[in-house]
């Protein structure tokens, strides 16, 4: 079980898909055109465990929509060249018109299977040549994903996650819990001989996550898998591959993600110190080189003055001893030489994102209220609710998918029409918001505009303040929309630091985040002095950000639990 990791634009992504090349065109669970995700490149060597797969020195360029990149050097590889390989991204593609069941088939490669069983069932009916290999081949293939057996498998398996829809049901209907509960049934009902998981934790609540470690943990395929939920990574893989965007190193690491932590503090460590002993050698040798031509330069100038009394034996000893000078200055720049000859390169400086969240004058005492609150929405329905935020209140806000949190938090806004009851919002409250869809920097307008409209801040105090969130000129004047969801979800966060705030609210905002933005995240959350709404399955989040109150919210309840 081999985790990867990297900031976002390392490859991760990239590197998955180009792994999943190893499967034939013919082979189910290739990945489709439709998965594509627009991401960096980077090179790097590695093996699957258990030998499944191997691929050396390969690379890929950056790629938009389209097939899976083919490596530029180097290979991929799969043994055996049979073996079925699954590439789940991290935003599962719902079609249009495509069912919940046609999903589930689809995601299993079962659906890619079928068509290649009937294909090959036609060509051994037409005595086509080759055609009994075929057959054979594809009913093994068949067979081993569990098709013969889905449909009743789906049906436990839905029940168990809680995928209360029937299998007709379009996937485009579905909420983001039940397409999140969805896209996990895929996964448990998944039988491939290599497992590519790219964020499988996104979207998950508490249950789902313990359910997803169960099954990961369990697997006997090789799996290489992308998270950034660090609880996750702590539970389940035995080995780290880094791609270190900083470096433009690609590391192996032995061991869990604890000892991964470890590891590479100490190795950035050892690094560091090789390259300051490394440079202060190199000074130390120069300045003595320097030392020496200073002494060899004014010996001979004093060998060539008229000695006193025409003394020559003085100047013969000065002469003589400038050589000696001169001989040492060329050992020490063979010195140099040689020491430069394996000249220790300075690690490079790693992008850091310090955020901070700016604040707005105070609210008022009173920030948001709901009285006998209710919502319906179809067959659910949130309430009544009866709940007050006070100014400076931290609250944390978990719950199953579909639990109706988002909702409850758009009942206190004021962005949702209630059935029943009232809510308020109190005096001076400025929203800063993270929605879990990140619908802000999904429209068709530049990343440029959409900021602009949302901060009112001049371009160039724009471009300045999302370069600090690792968005360059590159990602400003693209559609919001063709960003990835990690750099939407940097540039919701440079928002709140873009317009002071009193009232932040954060659905789900380590989806998509790098760790390294996650912990920087959790910084600035320390240092915010206003009223917080934080919806989170981040285990280690909740844990590490400061909550004064805890609200559990289920089947449209909600209650506040005592003790934070």
């Amino acid at each position: 079980m081999v985790g990867l990791v990297g900031a976002n634009g390392a490859g991760k992504s990239t590197l998955l898909r180009m792994l999943a090349t190893a499967a034939r065109p013919s082979a189910p669970g290739r990945p489709d055109a439709g998965d594509a995700v627009p991401v960096a490149d980077g090179p790097g060597s590695a093996e699957l465990p258990g030998g499944a797969g191997h691929f050396t020195g390969g690379s890929a360029a950056a790629y938009g929509a389209g097939p899976a990149p083919e490596a530029e050097e180097g290979s991929v590889s799969l043994t055996p060249p049979t073996a079925t390989v699954g590439f789940l991204p991290q935003e599962p593609e719902r079609r249009a018109g495509e069912t919940v069941r046609a999903f589930l088939e689809r995601r299993t490669g079962v659906a890619a299977a079928q068509a290649a069983l009937d294909d090959s069932t036609r060509a051994l009916e037409e005595g086509r040549p080759g055609a009994d290999d075929a057959y054979a081949l594809a009913l093994e293939r068949w067979l081993a994903l569990g098709a013969a057996d889905l449909e009743e498998r789906a049906a436990e398996v839905t029940a168990r996650v809680g995928l209360d829809v029937a299998g007709e049901r379009p996937m485009t209907t579905l909420s983001g819990g039940q397409a999140a509960r969805a896209s996990l049934a895929s996964l448990l009902l998944s039988r491939y001989d290599v497992f590519l998981l790219d964020e499988p934790t996104n979207d998950l609540d508490l249950d789902g996550l313990r359910t997803l470690e169960t099954f990961v943990s369990g697997l006997r395929a090789a799996t290489v898998l992308v998270s950034h939920d660090r609880e996750f990574l702590a539970r389940t893989v035995g080995s780290v591959l880094e791609l270190d965007l900083a470096q433009q190193q690609v590391r192996h690491y032995g061991g869990g993600y604890e000892s991964y932590l470890e590891e590479r503090e100490r190795a950035r460590r050892h690094a560091r110190e090789e390259y300051e002993e490394y440079a202060r050698s190199h000074a130390q040798l120069e300045a003595r080189a320097r030392q020496q031509r200073g002494w060899m330069d004014k010996g001979v100038r004093n060998a060539r003055r008229k000695m006193p009394d025409n003394d020559k034996n003085l100047r013969n000893a000065r002469i003589e001893a400038t050589e000696k000078q001169a001989a040492k200055a060329r050992q020490t720049d063979r010195m140099i030489e040689r020491l430069e000859a394996d000249a220790v390169e300075e690690p490079r400086k790693e992008w850091q994102l310090r955020m901070e969240i700016a604040a707005a004058p105070r609210s008022g005492s009173v920030v948001a209220t709901l009285r006998g609150a209710e919502v319906r929405r179809g067959d659910f329905r949130l309430g009544p609710v009866d709940l007050q935020i006070d100014w400076r209140d931290r609250v944390a806000v978990t719950g199953p998918n579909g639990s109706g949190k988002s909702t409850l938090l758009a009942a206190l806004l004021g962005r949702c029409e209630l059935a029943a009851g009232t809510a308020s919002s109190g005096s001076g409250v400025v929203v800063g918001e993270v929605d879990q869809a990140r619908r802000l920097f999904h429209g068709e307008e530049t990343l440029l505009d959409a900021f602009r409209a949302a901060a009112s801040l001049q371009p160039e105090e724009v471009r300045t303040l999302l370069a600090k969130f690792g968005l360059a000129a590159r990602h400003v004047l693209r559609p919001a929309v063709t960003l990835s969801p990690g750099e939407r979800t940097r540039a919701a966060l440079a928002l709140l630091q873009g317009r002071g705030v009193n009232l932040l609210v954060l659905d789900e905002p380590t989806n998509h985040l790098d760790l390294p933005a996650i912990e920087q995240l959790e910084s600035a959350l320390a240092t915010y002095e206003g009223t917080l709404l934080l919806v989170t399955h981040d285990r280690r989040m909740l844990e590490a950000v400061h909550t004064t109150r805890h609200l559990e919210v289920e089947d449209g309840r909600v209650r506040e639990r005592r003790g934070v």
